[in-house]
């Protein structure tokens, strides 16, 4: 499901919290993180202490479950430091 058509059966909480991160898609868990990565500094120069803590949150929730679902992702050897 995506767009609007994903969040027509989202409870209020659910649309304060985000959906589980759990429940998302490769493709949705990827969106999601594209979008907050997108919106990070925005947030952090503009946006209130509350929105601030639920984008650090909904982050971390997200970066989490990648690394749960990619254990052994690929680490580009250029981006290492001795």
């Amino acid at each position: 499901m995506t767009g609007s058509a994903q969040y027509a059966d989202a409870s209020v909480a659910d649309l304060d919290t985000g959906v589980d991160a759990a429940d998302l898609t490769d493709d949705d868990l990827m969106r999601e993180m594209s979008s907050l990565h997108r919106t990070r500094l925005d947030t952090l120069r503009h946006g209130s202490d509350a929105a601030l803590a639920n984008h650090l949150r909904r982050t971390a929730e997200l970066e989490t479950e990648y690394l749960t679902r990619y254990p052994g992702r690929e680490v580009d050897p250029s981006r290492l430091r001795d």
